[in-house]
């Protein structure tokens, strides 16, 4: 099966470069921090890390802003709204929120993959208001209903 590549247009005003796949099928590419000096993130302290980078995503596609597994389970720093979602409107720098859910401080160092970034086509909805919705045999039933 062929991937196909999109083309993007990017900005980059960094000197660590343009996001990449870090292996062949990677689905996300690594975002590097842009900073002029380390952020020490404290438990439970929430940052936002500038990457030095802007985007103009084609109509239809966005950009989603997910957590690297490693930084997660190692130390504890995942994205806090994620995924976050980058619209294809949207011109300014991305810049990351990350918060340290561990209980020891962490310094976030400049040039260091801090998330994942994900492109993917996206739909809009036009709603259709009606009365009633068709039944199925879940129904209503959420939040552990159908047991461990």
């Amino acid at each position: 099966m062929q991937v196909v590549m999109m083309e993007v247009k990017i900005k980059c005003i960094t000197k660590h470069g343009l996001p990449e796949y870090i292996t062949e099928h990677a689905a996300g590419m690594d975002l590097f921090a842009n900073l002029e000096e380390p952020v020490l993130i404290r438990p439970l302290e929430r940052v936002i890390i500038g990457t030095g980078l802007f985007i103009e995503l084609p109509e239809g596609f966005e950009a989603q802003i997910r957590p690297r597994s490693g930084l997660a389970i190692k130390k504890g720093i995942t994205v806090l709204n994620s995924p976050g979602t980058i619209d294809a409107d949207y011109r300014g720098e991305i810049k990351i929120i990350l918060i340290n859910l561990s209980d020891q401080e962490y310094i976030i160092n400049d040039g260091e993959r801090i998330c994942q970034m994900v492109v993917a086509k996206h739909e809009k909805v036009k709603w259709n208001v009606i009365e009633e919705l068709n039944n199925t045999s879940r129904g209503a039933g959420g939040f552990g209903h159908t047991g461990i």
